[in-house]
């Protein structure tokens, strides 16, 4: 079997924000097809795309009203065909989302199993009584906000929704479901796509007794901002019929050749155990969780989660690691250690280091930082519910930035659907490509580096110091790499590194080595190449 996933660099675009050609604000497939050259001189090997489909846009394609019709915000079906077709030219495999949990409420057949108790689509989503005081059914609650039941009148009786009220989630104990949703798989492996990211995997089946979610066993300094992370969801997601049907879908991508997926893990309280789990015993390729995706960020937490995945040596499970997406505030700004260039290369060394699959998100590539939003220009349901302490996602989606001196960053010709403000036009893709020193250029040099290196591409990985400076190596065969990396802002000496024969520096930033010292200056890193002729 080709495992080309576990060996590749993936780049997430976020289509909205990634090119305008029709002039409406909004990015579209025509913008991914005429940029596609750039991606692909990235050096990264796949793309994936958050969703295009049919959808009223309540929260921007994650509520698909049809599966496989292009929304014409975005393009129409040639288009996409065109941008498969241009991808594959540029050897870049395609992997676009599916949202399975739930649909739009404007759904086809979310509106016929609305409409009474006994139709034929009656239980394609999760209907429930009202207890006898006609509150909800259980004490469930939707990640949003509120609670995650909603009370229909025409049917009288209230849906269950994880998200928003207008994302009613489908009744997967019922198999038409689950074989309507396969057969949506099914139509995009025969457009000719090369994978999926199916959209919060582990909240597909419920708990069919609807039974309380008990209090989070975390004790909190102060109550969350979102109540929602005070259950432990034990109940209303992460039921264990979930495997079954991965199970079911990964026979049905194993049908086509070469073909992947990775699953996004949503839970704040095993996350890595189900990682671990949905992507053993032939179900999902790869999966992630937000362990890497949140505030933490430390060698400690580094080390804890790539050693708690990797905690079976027996396992065939596999990550993909990200440090920013379409959900979370970009790392530079999310994590409290500086907005610089310099951290910006050390943050790209590093997860491009882990063993895993490393995810970039668009403009990563460019040291983009989260763009400040005043409340006006939010669209974002969840960051108009708890503003201010939770903006929401938009300050991560804000238009790409192709070139400074157009407007709009030459986003769109028009006023794009969110701002482009002076932070992130300076950091436009035509300014870093004159510069041999920027965060883009270091991008490209680092994903060359690691495609030649095989104990980075494919080494196992141990941890040798986690305190103020993390170092690992990576092992295979004959090659191998210690990594090391100064999370601080000032020097650290590492003494008596003794540099043996066959020791070599493959790529490092502020740092040297000198007198058997290593010496990592401001965010500084080094990776020391080794091929022992000794080892079999």
């Amino acid at each position: 079997m080709n495992d080309w996933w576990k060996e590749a660099v993936i780049y997430q675009i976020y289509p909205r924000s990634f090119m305008d050609t029709s002039g409406n604000g909004i990015g579209d497939l025509q913008g991914i097809s005429k940029k596609l050259k750039y991606v692909a001189d990235l050096g990264v090997d796949a793309i994936w795309l958050s969703p295009f489909f049919v959808s009223p846009m309540k929260d921007m394609g994650y509520d698909v009203s049809d599966y496989k019709m292009i929304d014409p915000l975005f393009g129409d079906m040639k288009d996409f065909d065109n941008l498969i077709s241009i991808a594959h030219r540029n050897n870049l495999k395609v992997i676009i989302d599916q949202v399975l949990s739930h649909s739009s409420d404007q759904h086809a057949a979310f509106i016929e199993s609305k409409k009474n108790k006994k139709n034929d689509m009656s239980d394609w989503y999760v209907w429930a009584e009202a207890s006898e005081d006609g509150s909800p059914p259980n004490n469930w609650l939707s990640v949003f906000g509120g609670s995650a039941w909603e009370w229909d009148s025409g049917r009288e009786q209230y849906y269950f929704h994880n998200f928003l009220p207008s994302q009613p989630d489908f009744n997967f104990h019922n198999e038409e479901v689950q074989y309507f949703l396969l057969d949506v798989v099914k139509f995009w492996l025969e457009k000719g796509v090369d994978g999926f990211r199916l959209d919060t995997v582990n909240y597909y089946f419920h708990d069919k007794k609807l039974r309380d979610n008990p209090k989070s066993p975390y004790k909190f300094k102060e109550p969350p901002v979102n109540p929602y992370y005070t259950q432990n969801q034990v109940f209303a997601i992460n039921q264990d019929e979930n495997l079954n049907f991965l199970s079911k879908f990964r026979t049905l991508l194993d049908s086509y050749p070469e073909k992947t997926s990775v699953g996004e893990i949503g839970d704040s309280h095993r996350a890595i155990e189900i990682m671990q789990s949905y992507t053993s015993n032939s179900r999902l390729h790869m999966a992630y969780s937000f362990e890497l995706l949140g505030k933490n960020f430390s060698p400690t937490h580094i080390k804890k989660t790539i050693e708690t995945f990797y905690n079976d040596e027996q396992t065939d499970s596999w990550p993909c690691w990200s440090f920013s997406n379409h959900d979370v505030e970009r790392h530079l700004s999310r994590w409290d250690i500086g907005e610089s260039d310099e951290f910006a290369k050390l943050s790209c060394a590093l997860l491009l280091s882990l063993r895993g699959t490393p995810c970039l998100y668009q403009g990563e590539e460019l040291g983009q930082v989260e763009t400040e939003l005043e409340y006006h220009e939010i669209v974002d349901p969840p960051g108009i519910r708890f503003w201010p302490k939770n903006k929401g996602r938009d300050g991560c989606r804000t238009p790409m930035v192709w070139n400074h001196d157009l407007d709009n960053a030459g986003f769109s010709q028009s006023m794009p659907w969110l701002p482009v403000k002076d932070r992130q036009r300076n950091k436009s893709v035509n300014l870093q490509l004159k510069n041999n020193n920027s965060v883009l250029s270091f991008y490209k040099k680092f994903i060359s580096f690691r495609k030649n290196n095989l104990a980075i591409l494919k080494g196992d990985q141990v941890f040798l110091q986690d305190d103020d400076v993390l170092i690992f190596k990576r092992s295979y065969g004959v090659n191998e790499a210690i990594c090391i990396f100064n999370f601080n802002d000032d020097r650290h000496i590492i003494k008596n590194y003794i540099v043996d024969e066959g020791h070599q520096i493959g790529i490092s930033h502020n740092s040297k080595l000198l007198n058997n010292n290593i010496e990592l200056n401001r965010y500084g890193f080094m990776i020391i190449t080794i091929e022992n002729q000794h080892k079999e």
